[in-house]
């Protein structure tokens, strides 16, 4: 396969996982707004909170020498 076809294919797996975690974002804000009527914005917090979590685990499985490269995927 050519290197063009492979960065194409590349991009387009980029922008589909994006692409869900926005919908996901969005159906997670319209739930919440149909429940209560009220927007609100704690989802930012909880995604946050998700992020350190992760890359606290991924730091500390390294500097135990298990390779994490998996699980960034």
């Amino acid at each position: 396969m050519s290197e063009q076809f492979l960065y194409f294919l590349q991009q387009m797996f980029n922008g589909v996982t994006l692409g869900s975690t926005y919908a996901l974002i969005a159906i997670g804000y319209t739930m919440v707004y149909g429940i209560i009527g009220m927007i609100n914005f704690a989802h930012g917090e909880v995604y946050m909170i998700g992020s350190y979590v992760s890359f606290m685990i991924i730091a500390a499985l390294m500097m135990m020498g298990i390779d994490t490269g998996w699980l960034l995927v």
